[in-house]
């Protein structure tokens, strides 16, 4: 069984559904590290947690924006963190492959990410704004926005599989 779910395709397999997008995905040759999280109680305002090494638990609440009491963490937040990281390492990787080293050695990522309702459907979508700071080599930043995992997962998609455990 196959239909549309916006701009992604949803597949139908006996224990599992996979969202593809139209416009081509990358998929991993193999899988270098793998973390596993779970998140119980009663969604935005349960918890999170990895009991991968070392493990990682985070009480989870809606932002006061959002009508929450804003007095945990939120997937924005957690999502926001791991990218800013992840860009960093990318612009890192990329300029010692060009042989620029020096010219990232104070560079601090700022991002952010949004949440509210897309002009395009209902729901909520995501927007993330990255500034690079202490860097303005503007080829630099983006062959690491090119080389960054989740640059790529937002720019190019990924496999999702989603099913009953």
């Amino acid at each position: 069984m196959l239909r549309t779910v916006g701009k992604l395709a949803l597949t139908k397999t006996p224990r599992n559904a996979t969202y593809m997008s139209k416009r081509g995905i990358l998929t991993l040759k193999d899988a270098v590290y793998t973390v596993n999280a779970t998140a119980s109680g009663a969604g935005r305002n349960g918890k999170t947690e990895s009991k991968d090494s070392p493990p990682l638990e985070f009480k989870l609440a809606l932002p006061k924006e959002m009508g929450g009491r804003g007095d945990g963490h939120n997937p924005e937040q957690l999502f926001a963190l791991g990218y800013s990281s992840c860009f960093l390492g990318a612009l890192q990787a990329v300029a010692g492959q060009q042989g620029k080293k020096e010219l990232v050695k104070d560079a601090k990522i700022h991002t952010s990410v949004s949440i509210g309702p897309p002009n395009e459907k209902p729901g909520f979508a995501l927007a993330v704004n990255i500034a690079v700071e202490n860097v303005s080599d503007e080829a630099l930043i983006q062959a690491a926005h090119d080389f960054c995992p989740y640059s790529r997962a937002l720019t190019e998609g990924i496999k999702v599989t989603v099913g009953p455990k």
